[in-house]
């Protein structure tokens, strides 16, 4: 039987978000209903907002989620109801052409659930933020969606793999291959950043170079593995990554930030076989141009990362394991817990760059 629940909504390009009642369907074939516990705030929900990810309002905002899976439907066998899981937007198909060549993290045809959530008052269908739809009491999700791990955790730390803390960590150890005495410079240190360094740190890096224009950021950024800390607005960030490498580079460079100048400070900051990371998200009307000889002298990788190039049923319990065990300081990234009412006003800090993670505890 249907169920009808309290949500967030953004209904039209930059209008304030509402806590509207939406109709949650049964789940159908492969599909799971799961009861939410905490969801973190993040960038892409405030892109969707923004009409920057598409046109398609209203949005049921939300997605870096963990909860308990109520109920299932046909077919389901991966999940059962009571597990606890962190929800994902990579739920690999098994087929596509990715897929069959072993490479399900590039899975070109993830799934999403098929039925529609809807507003209570109208009946219209609502489009969740990444297929998941998470600032709500409970959301319908395709079941690969779900992905089970250790009920241990706290669910407003869990559900930051969900989207930041993975595309970061993951754009270290898995797009980036930063290995044991390797060394690694992050440009941009909000939650993304950060999470690229405690990944960095994870994997054995010996110099973790932080760089930001905020002081507070990269002070921040020491406490969760930086080694070294370069405030680019007072410092040329290639000459004092140079500097801090003897004159080298640093073997793997991420840019967390997504913008021609950090690309272009990633591109000269890295050794001449170095790799970089772009795991920011630029916007459609950013260009590039640099000299293409530079490319061709320069050798090395150019990678980007989509959501840390992560498998969720292998990446997820493996981080909730070392966390457990200490050795990933997940909870370090809540910088505050808010109510489902809170949102409009935890995307305003995000603006203002106060907090790491504001989540939604339900």
């Amino acid at each position: 039987m249907a169920q009808e629940v309290r949500g967030v909504v953004s209904p039209a390009r930059d209008e304030p978000v509402r806590v509207e009642t939406i109709v949650i369907p049964d789940p159908g074939p492969g599909e799971a209903v799961v009861k939410i516990q905490a969801c973190g705030v993040c960038h892409t929900d405030l892109h969707y907002k923004q009409g920057g990810i598409t046109d398609e309002f209203p949005f049921l905002l939300g997605h870096e989620a963990a909860g308990i899976v109520e109920s299932v439907g046909e077919g389901v066998t991966d999940v059962t109801p009571g597990d606890f899981v962190i929800l994902n937007w990579r739920a690999v198909c098994g087929d596509c052409r990715a897929c069959r060549r072993g490479r399900p993290q590039y899975c070109f045809n993830t799934h999403n659930a098929k039925q529609k959530m809807t507003l209570a008052a109208t009946g219209q269908e609502l489009t969740p933020a990444l297929g998941i739809g998470a600032f709500a009491e409970k959301t319908l999700v395709a079941a690969g969606q779900c992905t089970k791990v250790d009920s241990s955790v706290s669910p407003a730390v869990a559900g930051l793999l969900g989207c930041g803390m993975m595309a970061g960590i993951g754009a270290a150890i898995n797009t980036g291959n930063v290995g044991r005495g390797d060394s690694v410079a992050v440009i941009g240190c909000g939650g993304v950043g950060d999470a690229a360094i405690a990944g960095a740190q994870l994997a054995g890096a010996t110099k973790i170079i932080a760089v930001d224009i905020d002081d507070g950021k990269l002070e921040k950024a020491r406490t969760l593995g930086a080694t070294d800390a370069v405030n680019s607005r007072k410092t040329d960030p290639v000459e004092a990554i140079r500097e801090l490498t003897g004159g080298f580079g640093a073997d793997v460079v991420i840019d967390a930030v997504g913008r021609p100048e950090t690309y272009k400070q990633a591109f000269y900051a890295r050794d001449l076989a170095g790799t970089v990371v772009l795991v920011g998200v630029p916007t459609p009307e950013m260009t590039l141009e640099m000299p293409l000889l530079d490319f061709f002298s320069r050798g090395g990788s150019l990678k980007s990362s989509w959501y840390g190039d992560a498998l969720p049923s292998r990446d997820f319990p493996t981080l909730i394991s070392l966390h457990l065990q200490g050795r990933l300081p997940l909870g370090a990234f809540v910088s505050e817990t808010i109510g489902i009412n809170d949102v409009e006003e935890a995307f305003e800090r995000m603006k203002k760059g106060d907090v790491l993670r504001s989540v939604v505890v339900l």
